[in-house]
C-alpha cells in the first residue's frame, strides 16, 4: 500500500475536546465536567439526527444548540456573555501535545483535515493553533451539507486532494468515524487513547461513575459494527513511523 495523503479528523483527534472543561468549570463551578460531556454527546447526536432528517444546519449552529440543551437540562442559568465565552473555546481548542510535531514529520505527504466542523469554525481553529502552516487543506463537510459518517462526506477527500481512497490514510480517535471511513474504502488508523483496562480501573476506584468516565465508555471504545481499523495506535506521535513504512 502507498500512502500519498494523511487525513485527520479534527475534534478529539488533533484537538482535545476535553479542553473546554476549564471554561465550563469556571462558568459553572462544580458542573464543568458534566456540562462538557453532555455538550459533546448532544453535539454528535445532533449531527446524526440532522443528517437523517435532511435538515442540515452547520456545525456552529449545532454546537450552540447542544450547549443550550445542556444548560437547560441541568437547570443552569447563564447570561449571554458567559455563553459566548464558552462557545469561543471551540475556536481555540488545545492541540494534543504531539500533534504539531507529528504533522511536521509527514510533510512529504499531503496533509488535511476532514471534519464536521463548519468552514468558519475550522479555519479559525486551524489558524489559532498554527496548523495552517502545515496542512494542505482544511475540508469541511459544508459543501455536501451532510455530516460524517455519511459516505458523501468522505468523498470530499478525493475531490479536494486528488488522491484516491486506496492511497489515503484516514486518522481518527472516534470509533464511529473509524468504522464508517473503513466502510467507505479508506485505509484507517484508530488512535486508541482510552483502553478498556484504564476504563475498568477508573470505575472500580469510585462508588459512582464520573461523567468523563461514562463519556469514555460510550464514545471512545471500538463499536460493534463488524468493521476494524487497519492500524491501532495510542498517540499521534506513532504516525510518522507508520506512514514512513509505506513509502510513496
Amino acid at each position: 500500500m502507498t500512502i500519498k495523503a494523511v487525513v485527520f479528523d479534527a475534534y478529539g483527534t488533533l484537538y482535545d475536546i476535553q479542553s473546554v472543561a476549564a471554561v465550563t468549570e469556571e462558568a459553572f463551578p462544580g458542573y464543568g465536567e458534566i456540562v462538557t460531556q453532555i455538550w459533546r454527546i448532544k453535539q454528535l447526536e445532533y449531527t446524526w439526527l440532522r443528517s437523517l432528517m435532511r435538515r442540515y444546519q452547520d456545525f456552529s449552529v449545532i454546537t450552540r444548540d447542544s450547549l443550550t440543551y445542556t444548560l437547560r437540562c441541568l437547570g443552569l442559568k447563564h447570561d449571554p456573555a458567559a455563553f459566548e465565552l464558552i462557545m469561543d473555546k471551540y475556536l481555540q481548542l488545545d492541540l494534543y501535545p504531539d500533534a504539531a510535531a507529528a504533522l511536521a514529520a509527514m510533510r512529504d505527504r499531503k496533509l488535511a483535515i476532514l471534519s464536521n466542523g463548519s468552514t468558519g469554525m475550522l479555519n479559525a481553529l486551524v489558524r489559532n493553533s498554527g496548523l495552517d502552516r502545515v496542512l494542505d487543506a482544511t475540508i469541511s463537510i459544508d459543501s455536501r451539507k451532510i455530516f460524517k459518517p455519511a459516505p458523501d462526506a468522505y468523498t470530499l477527500i478525493e475531490s479536494t486532494l486528488d488522491v484516491p481512497p486506496a492511497e489515503v490514510l484516514f486518522v481518527s480517535s472516534n470509533p464511529w468515524d473509524v468504522c464508517c471511513a473503513k466502510a467507505f474504502g479508506l485505509n484507517v488508523a484508530w488512535i486508541e487513547r482510552v483502553t478498556p483496562e484504564s476504563l475498568a480501573l477508573a470505575c472500580v476506584k469510585s462508588d459512582s461513575v464520573a461523567p468523563l468516565t461514562m463519556f469514555k465508555a460510550i464514545r471512545t471504545q471500538m463499536d460493534e459494527l463488524g468493521l476494524e481499523p487497519d492500524y491501532r495506535i495510542h498517540a499521534l506521535s506513532e504516525l510518522p513511523g507508520l506512514v514512513a513504512s509505506h513509502e510513496p
